[in-house]
């Protein structure tokens, strides 16, 4: 049996993000779709002393249906703000000197042009972290029918790569067709956000759902005692 998710590429992920990518046998970007303003796309959030702060990565968005792998950058000097920004607000974090050499190296080194390639990179590099060796994929190597229905493509991607499982986040309970998945002999499981467990975070209170570099920096080694089971 072959386990796939399918997902937008996002900026930095949260915690359960990589949950999703563990429990699969491939995870495709999906990323030959719209790209959506005001998202987890180019942007994400981190812990300060004064509360919750957005990490947004400036990209241009020519036209509303433009998709999320034509997605270019606006400000060729967002690395050097985004990583000063975590350098400064994650310096006391218990093992962030432990993580410093290579995220500084990541963030200032990181020259790409398309937003697609830049959440590749930063999710290939922690999945090295954390242990992570699933295959990763983008859907536009599947070259989808455009005029198909959101499960439709879900499930041709799917069947292009064999899977017969096809685990997704709760949100898409609300357009995603079950029964034409057991028609097309696919089983859909549905990731279980909740349970997760609290730890020593920096400015209380705790927050869930922040980047996962929060929970590298605070746990270091024990990282994955947080993370969802098989991690």
């Amino acid at each position: 049996m072959k386990k796939i998710a399918i997902l937008q590429s996002n900026y930095i992920p949260w915690k359960g993000y990589f949950d999703l990518i563990n429990m699969v046998d491939e995870f495709i970007l999906y990323d030959d779709v719209q790209y959506t303003k005001n998202d987890w796309r180019n942007r994400n959030k981190i812990k300060t002393s004064q509360g919750i702060k957005w990490l947004t990565i400036p990209v241009y968005q020519k036209k509303l249906e433009q998709k999320i792998k034509d997605t270019k950058i606006n400000d060729k000097k967002w690395n050097i703000k985004h990583w000063k920004n975590i350098s400064q607000n994650y310096v006391k974090a218990e093992y962030f000197k432990d993580f410093k050499d290579m995220f500084e190296e990541l963030y200032l080194n990181c020259d790409e042009e398309y937003l697609s390639q830049i959440n590749y990179k930063f999710i290939m590099a922690i999945n090295q972290i954390l242990g992570i060796k699933t295959k990763i994929r983008f859907s536009s190597e599947f070259n989808l029918k455009t005029q198909q229905g959101k499960t439709e493509k879900l499930l041709d991607i799917c069947k292009y790569c064999n899977a017969n499982i096809y685990i997704s986040g709760p949100a898409a309970k609300g357009y995603f067709d079950e029964n034409l998945a057991n028609k097309n002999n696919i089983k859909v499981e549905w990731m279980d956000y909740s349970g997760y467990k609290e730890y020593k975070q920096l400015y209380p209170p705790f927050e869930h759902g922040v980047t996962i570099l929060d929970l590298i920096f605070n746990t270091g080694p024990n990282v994955k005692k947080y993370l969802k089971k098989g991690v």
